[in-house]
């Protein structure tokens, strides 16, 4: 479950550690955002020399979230930390490497280069 003001971990190669959740989108009385929904954000921290810039605003998406999600056989997925994927505006992640394992949810919502990339998905 991720609502505003939230930190999350950056799980991909484009130079942002961490970032801070200020809008959920998909509809104006929304506030929460969990596996594979898209977030806007401000970057909080950076490593040097990255091209993404302290401050900026960047979009995203929740790959993987400590609140346990429900699947449709009636297990539960629940990860250690709270992470994003870092998005342009068609929905391609960003960066070319994707740390960590990711959510199967991402499938189903048309991540598919980001299941790609990932090295793990549970």
């Amino acid at each position: 479950m991720i609502q505003m003001q939230t930190r999350l971990t950056v799980a991909d190669n484009t130079g942002a550690k961490q970032v801070q959740c200020i809008k959920v989108l998909g509809g104006t009385r929304r506030r929460y955002a969990s596996l594979g929904d898209i977030v806007v954000c401000s970057v909080k921290s950076v490593i040097p020399g990255s091209d993404i810039k302290k401050g900026s605003i960047v979009r995203g998406v929740i790959v993987r979230c400590k609140k346990p999600t429900r699947r449709t056989d009636g297990s539960y997925v629940r990860f250690d930390s709270n992470a994003i994927v870092i998005i342009d505006t068609e929905k391609e992640p960003k960066g070319t490497r994707i740390f960590g394992a990711v959510s199967r949810e991402l499938r189903d919502r048309g991540f598919m280069k980001i299941v790609s990339l990932a090295a793990e998905v549970v």
